[in-house]
């Protein structure tokens, strides 16, 4: 293993800088709000007004890698720099890329941006097990090796995922619970915080499912999307302390002045503080 597991840098990111992770979404209307244009120059305009701003202050980003796909080359560029920055500033990277595939092609997207010195190299990686969890140990395998960790699709906010997410599997759980088992299974013998973690929509209201996986819960939806810092406890429950709590607009909105960022940003992470014991 090349570096520490992820799960117990990021306590430790946390107790430190506190628990928000700001979501990097460039969405075109964010863009034109900070008086960018929708082009790869504006794209590296905001990201890096926002990384300049916060980079220090903040435990965990989330950039969305569809927003700088879009751009070609030049907006993945974007990214790769931008994480660089992130983690030379002592921040973590959770690249949410959502990537699931089989065999080979499971093994090239855990390379790219799971290998210490991948081109992407990041923290952690959101991924997808919609073709069977098994197909994810590829990923489970590099993030091993790089002490990186993963993020995994499980009770999800959109209105069509409890068509897969709350199926039942043919041994009796649901799908979600399946794999929030193979989850926990992964973390069993971590020291401290496992590094396999969970996506869980904070505007999911509650759930039956048995969230205490000894890792960590990516919970997106929050501000501008309606999920609560108050709201946590009701969905997370005993686990709420494993929460990860993702904003973006609500603070990406306050840009592109960097003290209005950082404002916004501190009073996020003091209600998230709060309401997780930090």
């Amino acid at each position: 293993m090349s570096a520490k597991p992820f799960g117990g840098r990021l306590r430790v990111a946390m107790d430190t800088r506190g628990p928000l992770c700001v979501g990097i979404d460039p969405h075109a209307h964010l863009l034109d709000a900070w008086g960018l244009p929708d082009t790869a120059e504006g794209l590296a305009s905001f990201t890096y007004g926002v990384v300049d701003a916060l980079a220090d202050r903040v435990a965990v980003f989330k950039p969305q890698s569809a927003f700088f796909e879009r751009f070609g080359s030049a907006g993945i560029a974007v990214l790769e720099q931008a994480t660089i920055r992130l983690r030379e500033a002592g921040a973590l990277v959770i690249i949410d890329a959502k990537r699931g595939d089989i065999g080979t092609t499971m093994a090239g997207y855990a390379s790219a941006y799971l290998a210490e010195k991948g081109p992407l190299a990041c923290d952690a990686l959101t991924v997808s097990p919609y073709l069977g969890f098994g197909s994810l140990q590829p990923a489970i395998d590099e993030a091993r090796e790089a002490g990186a960790g993963l993020f995994v699709l499980a009770l999800t906010s959109n209105p069509e995922g409890p068509q897969f997410q709350s199926a039942r599997t043919a041994d009796g759980p649901t799908v979600a619970g399946a794999v929030l088992d193979g989850l926990r299974a992964l973390n069993a013998d971590a020291d401290g915080l496992g590094s396999f973690g969970a996506v869980v929509g904070a505007t999911i209201s509650s759930t039956d499912e048995n969230l205490d996986i000894n890792g960590p819960l990516l919970a997106p939806g929050l501000g501008a999307q309606g999920g609560t810092a108050e709201g946590l406890t009701e969905v997370f429950g005993s686990a709420v302390r494993n929460v990860v709590p993702s904003s973006s607009r609500e603070i990406l909105g306050a840009g592109p002045d960097a003290t209005a960022l950082q404002d916004a940003a501190a009073r996020t992470n003091d209600a998230y503080r709060t309401v997780l014991g930090y």
